[in-house]
C-alpha cells in the first residue's frame, strides 16, 4: 500500500470529509432552533444514539462481520467509547460557550489528539505539510475564539466559559479517538458501512439510556421532532457514511486536520443565523483556518488513492 495511504491523501476522500463536515456544521444552529426546555444532552443522546441505530440497521451484515472479528471488536469498543461521550460533550460545551466557539474548540483540538494518538501507538511520523497546515489551522480557530463578540449566543462567567471549553476539549478527544479506531478498523479490511454501523451501533446503546432519562421534552413539539430528526438523518447518518469513505484512503491525523472546515462553516452560520460576532480577529483566524486547508491538500492532486474498503 504506496501512495495515498502513505501520503494521508485521497482527492476523492477529501471530497467525501469536505462534504461531511459541511453537514456537521450546521448542527450548532440547528441545537439553538430547538425549544428552550430542551436539554443539550438530549439532543446529543438524541442524535448519535438515534443515528447510531440507524447505521447499524443500514448495514447488518457488514456491522455483524465487524463485531465478529476480534480485531473488529475491539477497535469498534474502543471507537464507541469515543462515540459515547463525544456528543454528550459537544453539545453541552457548545450551551455554555456558544456555537462558534464551541465548534472551534473541540473541531479543533481534534489534530492534535489524533496526532498525539498516532504517535503513541503507531509512532506515526507526521509531515511536514501536516505540521504547518495544522498549526495555522489551530493558530486560526484560536484567533477565532478569541475574536468572539458577545451577540446571540449564551454569554456567562470565566468558570462557566472554562467549563463549556473544557468540554469542548473533551468531545475533541473522543472525536480523534473514534475517528482513529474507524481508521484501524478499515486498515484492518472492514467496509467503511459495516465499521460505521458496528461502532456507532455499539456507541448508541449508553446514549440510548441518556435518551430515556432527558429525552422527554424533545417530543412535546413537533419542531423539536423535525430538528432532531434532521440532525439524525443529515449530520450524521449521511454525514458518517461519507466521513467513512474519507477515512478508506485518508489517514485519520489528516481527516481530523480537513474537518477543521466544520468549525469554520458553523462559525459563519452561527454569525447569520444565530447572531453571534467575530472581531476582526475572529475574521483573521476564518481565513488562516482556510489558508491551513489549503496547504494540506495542495500539490497533492497527483497522490495515488488506494482502492476502497
Amino acid at each position: 500500500m504506496t501512495g495515498a495511504r502513505n501520503s494521508g491523501f485521497s482527492a476523492a476522500g477529501v471530497v467525501a470529509l469536505v462534504l461531511a463536515c459541511l453537514l456537521w456544521g450546521t448542527t450548532g444552529t440547528t441545537a439553538t432552533l430547538m425549544p428552550d426546555d430542551v436539554s443539550p444532552l438530549a439532543i446529543g443522546a438524541a442524535t448519535m444514539g438515534i443515528g447510531g441505530v440507524l447505521l447499524l440497521v443500514t448495514a447488518p451484515r457488514m456491522s455483524r462481520g465487524v463485531l465478529r472479528d476480534p480485531v473488529g471488536r475491539r477497535w469498534a469498543t474502543i471507537g464507541a467509547i469515543g462515540v459515547a461521550v463525544y456528543p454528550l460533550a459537544f453539545y453541552t460545551g457548545m450551551d455554555l460557550v456558544g456555537v462558534a466557539v464551541g465548534n472551534v474548540v473541540a473541531l479543533g483540538s481534534g489534530p492534535v489528539f489524533a496526532a498525539l494518538i498516532e504517535w503513541l501507538i503507531e509512532r506515526q511520523r507526521l509531515s511536514t505539510r501536516w505540521l504547518v497546515s495544522t498549526a495555522l489551522a489551530v493558530i486560526g480557530i484560536t484567533l477565532l475564539a478569541l475574536g468572539r463578540q458577545e451577540g446571540g449566543a449564551a454569554g456567562g462567567s470565566a468558570a462557566v466559559a472554562a467549563l463549556g471549553v473544557g468540554l469542548g476539549l473533551l468531545a475533541g478527544f473522543a472525536y480523534a479517538l473514534y475517528t482513529y479506531a474507524s481508521s484501524r478498523a478499515i486498515r484492518a479490511g472492514h467496509p467503511s458501512r459495516g465499521v460505521m454501523g458496528g461502532m456507532f451501533g455499539l456507541g448508541a446503546v449508553p446514549l440510548l439510556l441518556v435518551l430515556l432519562v432527558v429525552g422527554g421534552p424533545l417530543l412535546q413539539s413537533w419542531t423539536s421532532v423535525g430538528l432532531v430528526g434532521y440532525l439524525v438523518l443529515g449530520p450524521m447518518f449521511v454525514a458518517y457514511l461519507l466521513f467513512g469513505i474519507g477515512l478508506r484512503s485518508v489517514r485519520s491525523s489528516t481527516a481530523t486536520t480537513i474537518t477543521l472546515l466544520e468549525p469554520v462553516f458553523a462559525t459563519v452560520l452561527a454569525v447569520l443565523v444565530v447572531g453571534e460576532r467575530l472581531s476582526v480577529v475572529g475574521w483573521a483566524g476564518f481565513a488562516l483556518v482556510l489558508i491551513g486547508l489549503a496547504v494540506l491538500v495542495s500539490a497533492r492532486r497527483g497522490a495515488r488513492a488506494i482502492p476502497p474498503a
